[in-house]
């Protein structure tokens, strides 16, 4: 196990990188604590898989340093990093059993056979596939595989990293929470660095400790699920975790109220901001009640999800979501009501701390 440090790193795929644009990874400079469970999570194509296989060491960057525990392993192959991969698609040996798809890593390491014997029992029993252990791994099913190679990098304990690449996308839905619970309980007995690259925010936000958002290239924040839906730093995370996502309000400051069209919002407190950015007001869909004393507005739609309501309403020109109880009713004459402790102010997509 390692702690992880990525020191301004940038990467390209172009031979001649020019500007910003040219970078799949603009720059990236944070930490990763030695036995921490991290997510890399963003749409497709932000960065997430060329970081994590920067960090790997199938690519090398273009700028920067990567270091394990001090180290500078910017140069050193996966095999020298002593890390274990676990892809997107299932990587298995065919021929072999499943037993033995296990043990490869560790009887290649010349790991003693009864150890080898335990812990891919324990693996094994984890993962749910006694019943196949002597079965060659060509006639399993897709989902089958993939526990195979998340098996691999299980199955040893002397990595420094676990790395898994969206690795239950070929899982069904009920293995899949299955699989997270079991990487989770993994994760509390070893105590192994893993990082987890995924698109789903459920799986990163159930998976980690804390959750690397990226956008464009670029490490947007990096908090905890709770942070991430209280204190959104870009406009972008505030859109993309949580369902529905955060309301974004085009507003105009005056001290302590923001000026939506015509409507008056009261803030916590004042902020200062550039003087020409765009200013927009956030605040997400759970902290939206109707209230008789609140803004006009019109009713779009209401989506009844189950345990909650979504309610679709229109202030002026502007769309807005409104989470309701199962059992709440939506008023005759509709009004809202945004909670001041909840709002966020951004400017230019970046969020602005209270206080002047």
């Amino acid at each position: 196990m390692a702690r992880i440090s990525l020191e301004h790193i940038r990467h390209a795929y172009l031979p001649h990188p020019v500007d910003d644009a040219d970078y799949a990874l603009k720059e990236v400079h944070l930490d990763w604590d030695d036995g921490g469970a991290y997510a890399l999570l963003g749409p497709s194509g932000c960065g997430k898989t060329t970081l994590l296989n920067i960090v790997s060491g199938l690519l090398v960057p273009s700028h920067g340093r990567i270091l394990f525990d001090g180290q500078d392993v910017t140069g050193l192959s996966t095999e020298k990093r002593n890390i274990a991969q676990v892809f997107q698609f299932p990587v298995v040996y065919d021929t072999m059993t499943v037993f033995d798809n296990l043990a490869f890593p560790l009887r290649n390491r010349d790991v003693a056979e009864a150890e080898v014997k335990r812990r891919v029992a324990e693996t094994i029993e984890m993962l749910d596939l006694g019943a196949w252990a002597n079965r060659k791994a060509r006639g399993l099913t897709a989902d089958q595989q993939q526990k195979i190679s998340l098996g691999r990098g299980m199955v040893r304990n002397d990595v420094n990293a676990i790395l898994f690449d969206e690795p239950l996308t070929v899982i069904d839905p009920h293995m899949k929470w299955q699989l997270r619970s079991q990487l989770k309980l993994l994760h509390k007995q070893f105590a192994h660095t893993m990082v987890y690259v995924t698109h789903d925010q459920t799986e990163a936000l159930t998976f980690a400790d804390k959750v690397v958002v990226m956008y464009e290239g670029e490490v947007v924040q990096v908090g905890t699920p709770e942070e991430l839906f209280e204190r959104p730093s870009h406009t972008f995370v505030g859109y993309f975790i949580g369902s529905p996502g955060m309301n974004l309000l085009p507003v105009r400051l005056e001290g302590t109220t923001a000026h939506l069209d015509g409507h008056a919002v009261a803030l916590p407190d004042a902020v200062a901001v550039p003087q020409d950015a765009r200013v927009e007001l956030g605040i997400r869909p759970e902290y939206v009640t109707f209230d008789p004393a609140g803004l006009p507005v019109t009713v779009q739609k209401v989506e009844d999800i189950g345990r909650e309501k979504i309610a679709r309403v229109r202030l002026d020109a502007h769309d807005i979501a409104v989470v309701l109880d199962e059992g709440a009713e939506v008023p005759a004459d509709p009004r809202i009501r945004l909670d001041p402790a909840a709002i966020n102010i951004y400017a230019n997509d970046w969020r602005v701390d209270w206080g002047i």
